[in-house]
C-alpha cells in the first residue's frame, strides 16, 4: 500500500513542481515586460498568447516547415555521428584523424557556412536541413566517444575470453555502457537542431520561421517575435523531455564500477607530434581543395587553400589583409575564453544544485532548455540593452549559448556515480554533500571535459554571432561585411583563422582533460 501510494505521490509532487515553475516562470517574463515596456526589446506573456491566436495559421505552417527540417538535421547529424564513432573505435588509428576532422567542421562559424550552403545547395530545404545536421553532430559524437570508453574492463575481459573480436566488443558491450552519454548527447543535440534550421532559413529560404523571425525583426513586430521566440522553446522542451522519458524507459540499471589502473600521461615526441599535425592539417586542406573542386564552385565566390595563401601572403593588399584579420581575430579571442569559462562554469553550477536540490529541475531547466532554443537574434537585443556592448554584455551573451551543454553533460555525469559505491555510502548513512564530493564529483569529470571540449566551438560560434548581431567588432563582423561587399578572399581567411584559433583552443583543453582523466578515469585516456 505504501509503495503504491509512493508512486501515485512521486509523479504527482513533480507535476506540481513544474506548474509552479511554469507559473515563476510566467511572472518573472511579465515583470521584465513591463519594465522594458516601451524599449521594443520584450513583448508580455499576453501579447505573445494574444498574436498566436490571431495568427495561428501563419505560426502552424512555419513550425511544420522549420520542424521537418530540424527533425531531419537531427536524424541525419546524429547518424553522423553514430557513424564516426564506430568508425573511430574499430580501427583506433584513425581516431584521432576522424575527431579532429569533425572539429574542424564543426568549428566553420554559421555566419560564414549558411551563405555558403545556400550558393552550393541553391534554393529549397537542403542549407536548413544541412545546418541543423551540422549544428548536432559533434554534441552527440563527443558524448558518445566517452560512452563508448566507459565499458567495465571485466566485461571486455569476457568477451576475449570467449574469443571474441572489435566488433562483438563494440556491439555488446561498449554500446550498452555508451547508452546513457548517447541519450545525454540527443538531449543536447535536441534544442541545436530546431535552432540550426532556423539559422539556415534567415539566409534566404521561403518559409518557416526563420524567414518569419527576419520579417518582423525588420518590421519591429516585438509580439511576433517573441511569439517565435516561444513557440521554438516549447518544441524544444517538449523534445528534451519526451527524450529523457525515453532514457528513463530504457535506462533501468545503476551504473557500473569501473575500475582502471591510472596511467601515466606520456609526452610524445616533437617530431611525432609535428606529423600528426601536418598529417591533418594536409588532410584539411585537400578535402577542402576536393570539395571545392567536385562541385564545380565558382572561383569568384569560392576560394581554396591557394587563393588564401595568396591572399595573405603575396597579393599586393596582403600586409593591410593580415592586419585587419589579426586584429579582428584579437578582439575576438579576448572574449572566447572567459565567456567560455562563465558558461562552463555556470553550468557545472546549476547541475550540482539541481542534484543537490531536485524540486528545483522543475524551474531550472525550461528555462535553460528555452536559453538555447530561442535565437540569439530575439535574445541579443534584450542582454545588449540590460548590459551594454561592451565585455560583459558580450561574455554574458556568450555564456548563456554555452552552459547548456555543460549543464546536460554534468547533470547526467553526477548521475553516473556507481550504485554500489552509492550503497555503501549510503549505509554509512553519508549525507547528500559528502556523497556529491567523494563520489558524484569524480564520476561528473569524463562529462564535464567532453561539455568543456563541445564548448570551445560553441564560445567561438557565439563570440561571432554577437559580434555580428550586436558589437559590429572581431572577427564575427569582419565575416559578415566581407560577404556583404563580396570580399571573399577576406571571408574565406576568416574563416580558416577561426577554425584554427578553435583547434587551438580545443587542444589545449584536450591537453588538461589528459592530465586529470589519466588519475580519476584512465579508461578515458587513449
Amino acid at each position: 500500500m505504501t509503495t503504491a501510494v509512493g508512486t501515485i505521490a512521486q509523479p504527482l509532487r513533480s507535476g506540481l513542481g513544474s506548474a509552479f515553475g511554469v507559473i515563476l516562470i510566467l511572472l518573472a517574463w511579465d515583470l521584465a515586460a513591463r519594465a522594458t515596456a516601451g524599449s521594443f526589446v520584450l513583448a508580455a506573456p499576453a501579447e505573445v498568447l494574444n498574436w498566436l491566436v490571431a495568427n495561428r495559421g501563419l505560426m502552424g505552417r512555419a513550425l511544420a516547415e522549420t520542424l521537418a527540417n530540424a527533425a531531419a538535421g537531427f536524424v541525419i547529424g546524429n547518424l553522423a555521428a553514430i557513424l564516426l564513432a564506430v568508425v573511430a573505435l574499430a580501427w583506433p588509428r584513425a581516431e584521432r584523424a576522424v575527431m579532429n576532422l569533425a572539429l574542424l567542421i564543426f568549428c566553420l562559424p554559421l555566419v560564414a557556412t549558411g551563405p555558403i550552403l545556400r550558393v552550393l545547395l541553391g534554393p529549397g530545404d537542403g542549407p536548413q536541413i544541412w545546418l541543423a545536421a551540422l549544428a548536432v553532430y559533434y554534441t552527440t559524437l563527443v558524448p558518445l566517444m566517452v560512452g563508448l570508453r566507459a565499458a567495465p574492463a571485466s566485461w571486455l575481459d569476457l568477451v576475449r575470453i570467449y574469443g571474441r573480436g572489435r566488433w562483438t566488443e563494440i556491439v555488446r558491450v561498449r554500446a550498452r555502457a555508451a547508452l546513457p552519454y548517447l541519450f545525454a548527447g540527443l538531449q543536447i543535440a535536441a534544442p541545436a537542431a530546431f535552432l540550426g534550421a532556423m539559422v539556415g532559413e534567415f539566409t534566404g529560404a521561403e518559409r518557416g520561421m526563420g524567414v518569419l523571425t527576419v520579417r518582423f525583426i525588420r518590421a519591429m513586430d516585438v509580439p511576433a517575435i517573441w511569439a517565435l521566440a516561444c513557440v521554438a522553446a516549447l518544441v524544444s522542451i517538449l523534445v528534451f523531455a519526451a527524450i529523457g522519458w525515453l532514457a528513463r524507459f530504457v535506462l533501468d540499471e545503476k551504473p557500473p564500477v569501473i575500475i582502471a589502473p591510472a596511467q601515466a600521461v606520456g609526452a610524445l615526441g616533437v617530431t611525432a607530434r609535428m606529423l600528426r599535425t601536418l598529417t591533418l592539417a594536409v588532410l584539411a586542406l585537400a578535402l577542402w581543395w576536393a570539395v571545392i573542386q567536385i562541385a564545380q564552385l565558382n572561383p569568384f565566390f569560392a576560394k581554396g587553400p591557394d587563393d588564401v595563401a595568396r591572399a595573405l601572403l603575396s597579393a599586393p593588399d596582403a600586409a593591410e589583409t593580415r592586419a585587419r584579420l589579426g586584429t579582428a581575430l584579437v578582439e575576438t579571442a579576448v572574449y572566447v575564453v572567459p565567456g567560455w569559462a562563465a558558461g562552463l562554469g555556470l553550468g557545472a553550477a546549476i547541475a550540482i544544485v539541481l542534484i543537490l536540490f531536485p524540486p528545483i529541475a522543475a524551474v531550472a531547466m525550461p528555462v535553460a532548455v528555452a536559453l538555447r532554443a530561442i535565437p540569439i537574434v530575439t535574445t541579443a537585443p534584450l542582454i545588449v540593452l540590460v548590459l551594454g556592448r561592451g565585455a560583459v554584455g558580450t561574455i554574458s551573451l556568450v555564456a548563456v549559448m554555452v552552459f547548456f551543454p555543460s549543464l546536460v553533460a554534468c547533470l547526467h555525469g553526477l548521475r553516473q556515480a556507481p550504485g554500489q559505491i552509492m550503497d555503501v555510502f549510503d549505509s554509512y548513512a553519508a549525507g547528500p554533500v559528502s556523497r556529491l564530493i567523494h563520489v558524484r564529483i569524480p564520476a561528473m569529470l569524463p562529462a564535464f571535459f567532453a561539455s568543456a571540449r563541445m564548448s570551445v566551438p560553441a564560445a567561438i560560434l557565439a563570440v561571432t554571432v554577437v559580434e555580428w548581431l550586436a558589437t559590429g567588432r572581431g572577427i564575427g563582423s569582419l565575416m559578415a561585411l566581407s560577404a556583404s561587399l563580396s570580399e571573399y578572399d577576406m571571408l574565406w581567411s576568416a574563416i580558416m583563422a577561426t577554425a584554427v584559433l578553435a583547434v587551438l583552443f580545443h587542444a589545449g583543453v584536450s591537453a588538461l582533460e589528459r592530465v586529470v582523466l589519466a588519475r580519476t578515469a584512465p579508461e578515458q585516456v587513449g
